[in-house]
């Protein structure tokens, strides 16, 4: 498997949410823990290699310097990936329990893997997705395999 240049990576994510406590909320009921660094108007999540931040739209806006409205809500998906249809189904079932959307229930794709599509309570967009030809490792992190 090849290196990427160290300049080709993702550091933070940050997602402008309207309602932080209801975003804080709606992940905590995946399972997911806020980290100990986050403050009264954002919050962080530690992940694989990367942080995921919640930060309401106001500030985030303000940080900016542009209106909410030139914010938008971009033409972003992103995933997580699992080990098995099951996984899938099982994390999918919980985010709409936490009260995330439906916007596509699991199925086969024709790609070959499975997947589904829900958005959170802001309207931003995740894949849930199990790839056969993309193995995870044991912390769940996604190296991309060399071409055959």
């Amino acid at each position: 498997m090849s290196n990427p240049a160290p300049n080709q990576r993702v550091s933070l994510i940050t997602l402008g949410v309207a309602n932080l406590a209801r975003s804080i909320q709606f992940y905590r009921d995946l399972g997911w823990s806020p980290h100990a660094r986050s403050l009264d108007d954002i919050c962080f999540f530690q992940m694989n290699g990367f942080a995921l931040a919640l930060y309401e739209i106001n500030a985030l806006a303000d940080d900016q310097k542009r209106p909410v409205t030139a914010i938008g809500t971009g033409a972003i998906t992103l995933a997580q990936n699992f080990d098995s249809e099951g996984e899938v189904d099982a994390s999918f079932e919980r985010a709409i329990a936490a009260g995330a959307t439906t916007i596509k229930k699991p199925e086969k794709a024709f790609w070959g893997g499975y997947s589904g599509y829900i958005a959170d309570p802001d309207g931003h967009i995740w894949e849930l997705a199990m790839n056969p030809n993309w193995p995870l490792s044991e912390d769940g992190s996604l190296i991309l395999p060399d071409p055959k």
